[in-house]
């Protein structure tokens, strides 16, 4: 008789750490991770000085990240990664399994944050950066062109901030953790304020918003915008996200990762795309009314800013939140009521719901930001959701995002070019 119970699998073969790490492909912290993860269970043998770990379990998990490598997911061979950060399901997200309207709802930016990386709640956490890492990021943004928008300067933010960080390459989960909460308040303390702030210290939406408005900034208004960075923090593979996670692949560092995740955000269908409704809600303010607008627009040939999202066939669960805090704030009214009108005009047309983009440039244009406010929130909120993709696929076999190239051109052999 035994004196211990089985371990999954084949109980007379077990493999040390680092025989399953070079099974794996991986690092032997990698190993610990898929532990933790639930993914991998070990076992401390009596008088052993390490953990073993069941030969066929291990098999499995080799054969399983082997499948998702390859990119076949049964949908048409588009991509799939397994995830358990977010889910998008029937016009709800959640993160970790938990609605994430409702946490952004009754936790900070930061708190959800942390839940996103760590699956666990640190009420009152506050980020902060070093004085170093500020200087340095705030040195190479100054340097700028006065007329960079904030995509660049952030990118070139975090470029800086890490050449200031020696251990940026130590990609243990602790240290990404470390770096991740000193990379997001160094990103927010490096842009150009529009206005004096009281503090550097506080919440990171506080600090925020001295770098977007030149208004003070009343209660209701810094909560919108806090619930706006917490609503933003993550929604599963989108473009930059899948950038990040291809970087992180490859075993880049995190600061590394998230400048590869604000290069695609750039895009005018990605992060700029509220910059595009802020114009669209001026020009209506201006006419008072959106039917000239919404014309104009599909007269030129262009889709409605701010409208519809093909994850969403009913409304943005997002752009529903930020509405209902909007409504407190006196000052929103009239952005507000342009906002409903070019939902109302554009559905005699075509009867879309409006997205997070038009929220969002509700709350710019009524705080008197500029037509990049948006962008910048987007940014800023986005980047810890990269961290937490980062993380994920840290913990992955190395260079798994590679899918393979279906070559149309000539068939070889051709002759060589005169």
């Amino acid at each position: 008789m035994r004196d211990q119970e089985p371990a999954p699998g084949h109980p007379e073969r077990r493999l040390s750490t680092k025989e399953t790490a070079e099974l794996l492909g991986v690092k032997p912290d990698t190993v610990y991770a898929y532990v933790s993860r639930g993914q991998l269970s070990s076992r401390r043998e009596p008088g052993g000085r390490g953990s073993t770990f069941d030969a066929k379990e291990v098999e499995a998990l080799a054969r399983r990240n082997r499948r998702e490598s390859s990119g076949s997911s049964g949908s048409g061979g588009e991509l799939s990664v397994r995830t358990r950060i977010t889910l998008i399901d029937k016009d709800r997200y959640y993160f970790r399994g938990v609605d994430a309207t409702e946490l952004a709802a009754r936790h900070s930016y930061e708190e959800i944050a942390e839940w996103l990386w760590t699956g666990e709640l640190r009420p009152g956490i506050t980020f902060t950066a070093p004085k170093a890492a500020v200087a340095v990021a705030r040195r190479a943004v100054d340097a700028l062109p006065e007329h960079t928008g904030p995509t660049d300067r952030l990118r070139v933010a975090a470029i800086a901030a890490a050449t200031a960080d020696p251990l940026r390459f130590d990609l243990s989960e602790d240290a990404v953790l470390g770096t991740a909460r000193i990379l997001i308040p160094t990103l927010v303390a490096a842009l150009p304020p529009v206005r004096r702030a009281h503090r550097d210290g506080g919440p990171l939406a506080h600090r925020l918003w001295a770098r977007l408005s030149g208004h003070p900034a009343d209660e209701a208004s810094l909560r919108v915008l806090d619930t706006a960075l917490g609503l933003l923090v993550d929604h599963d593979l989108a473009a930059s996200t899948l950038a990040v996670r291809v970087a992180a692949s490859a075993r880049a560092h995190p600061y590394a990762a998230v400048s590869a995740g604000l290069g695609v955000l750039e895009g005018p269908l990605h992060g700029a795309a509220s910059g595009l409704a802020h114009r669209l809600l001026l020009d209506v303010l201006d006419q008072g009314t959106a039917a000239p607008v919404v014309a104009d627009e599909l007269r030129a040939g262009r889709r409605i800013p701010g409208l519809g999202h093909r994850l969403y066939p009913g409304e943005d669960p997002r752009a529903r939140a930020l509405f209902a805090l909007l409504k407190e704030i006196p000052g929103a009214a009239p952005a507000l009521a342009a906002a409903r009108d070019i939902v109302a005009t554009t559905a005699r047309h075509t009867p879309l719901h409006a997205n997070v983009d038009l929220a969002l440039a509700v709350l710019t244009v009524s705080s008197g930001m500029p037509s990049t406010a948006g962008e910048t929130v987007f940014a800023v909120a986005r980047t810890a959701g990269w961290i937490a993709h980062a993380l994920e696929e840290y913990g992955e076999r190395p260079l798994r995002m590679r899918p393979s190239g279906h070559y149309v051109g000539p068939r070889p052999p051709q002759p060589l070019p005169e």
